[in-house]
């Protein structure tokens, strides 16, 4: 008789099982990609239970790569709490957690080079705009950022253009404690803070703002994500009440 209490793994257990095999995948990535392939020898080299890691891993490769992707991010929400950035312009800030992911991957750079080319293949290329997203929304978040607005839209969508240049760049890094990534992070920055100096001044000019009313109404109706359902999705259309 099947005890009571018996039943699918938790959500605790997955998210073991998943630790353990991203660990154990890790040495195969260079040499079979985020493949099926290596998540099998993973899910082998673990130990773990191969039913259970089909919970973790439904679509497999990608799934693994997603998983590994995740992760990181998660490290460097935590390492961004335990840092003291009060002292830090805001630009910093966001330039240092931009490095900081960066850094939490600096010994796996071949698993994120085969990531890199692995998400731009076609069919994998949403996935890959979805982890960048994720990554970008990581940051603000930490930040503290509070908008509920379009805002929130574009300041992710400015981010992932960032961290996917710097991600791209710092690949091919191979100046000491990549130095010329950290140069170009703060240049990048500085192009989107001079943009949105330029947008302030024209949001001041009395013309400019009178031909802005219309488009400004339309874009009030832009909601971040909440609880509306599809939660895949990066965000929802509200009516105002």
């Amino acid at each position: 008789m099947t005890d009571a209490t018996d039943g699918p793994e938790d959500s605790t257990d997955l998210a073991a099982t998943a630790k353990a095999v991203i660990a154990a995948a890790l040495p195969h990535v260079a040499f079979d990609g985020w493949s099926d392939k290596t998540l099998a020898y993973a899910v082998e080299d673990a130990g773990v239970d191969p039913g259970v890691s089909r919970l973790a891993f439904p679509r497999g490769g990608v799934d693994l790569a997603l998983a590994y992707h995740h992760d990181r991010d998660a490290a460097l929400a935590a390492r961004l709490t335990e840092a003291n950035l009060l002292d830090l312009r805001f630009r910093d800030r966001v330039a240092l957690a931009i490095v900081t992911r960066l850094e939490l991957v600096a010994d796996e750079r071949e698993a994120v080079r085969r990531g890199v080319a692995f998400f731009a293949l076609p069919v994998h290329a949403a996935d890959g705009a979805r982890a960048i997203w994720h990554t970008a929304d990581t940051i603000w978040s930490a930040l503290g950022d509070t908008s509920r607005d379009f805002n929130w839209y574009t300041k992710r969508t400015t981010l992932s253009a960032v961290y996917s240049s710097a991600l791209l760049y710092w690949l091919g890094d191979t100046t000491p404690d990549f130095q010329a990534t950290r140069d170009f992070v703060q240049r990048r920055i500085d192009n989107v803070m001079r943009f949105e100096e330029v947008k302030a001044r024209v949001a001041r000019n009395p013309i400019a703002a009178a031909m802005m009313k219309g488009p400004q109404r339309l874009l009030d109706h832009v909601k971040a994500p909440g609880d509306t359902p599809p939660p895949d999705l990066p965000g929802s259309w509200r009516r105002k009440t």
